[in-house]
């Protein structure tokens, strides 16, 4: 899928909105996750994944041409590691993309709270 189909797909799910909407979001949430990782922040997108930015140590090389030796530069790089949920459907597991319901979801971190003693009972 190429951007233009993401627009596309936004805009047809979301008939409220117009295309160049959806596209102006679209371009907006891929803007900020690039200026995020310039500025070496983590991005975590729940159920999907996250990115981070690597670095490759700088190190010397040679030119293979004519042997002699270079420095090669340190540079840093975009990684995505994909989420369980991501892993598991694209693998063919019956887990799907789509979040648990606000409730449930609820009952969970409650549920995760207690186990981890942070939990406030009003």
């Amino acid at each position: 899928m190429i951007k233009v189909q993401l627009i596309d797909r936004v805009a047809a799910a979301n008939p409220h909105l117009r295309r160049g909407d959806a596209e102006r979001t679209v371009n907006a949430i891929f803007e900020e996750i690039a200026a995020a990782m310039v500025r070496g922040d983590r991005i975590e997108l729940r159920r999907i994944g996250a990115f981070t930015v690597r670095a490759r140590r700088g190190r010397s090389g040679r030119n293979p041409k004519s042997g002699a030796e270079v420095v090669v530069p340190e540079k840093r790089f975009p990684h995505f590691r994909p989420g369980k949920p991501l892993r598991d459907r694209l693998n063919g597991a019956e887990s799907t993309l789509a979040a648990p319901s606000t409730h449930q979801a609820e009952i969970d971190y409650r549920e995760r709270d207690k186990q981890h003693g942070s939990y406030d009972q009003d």
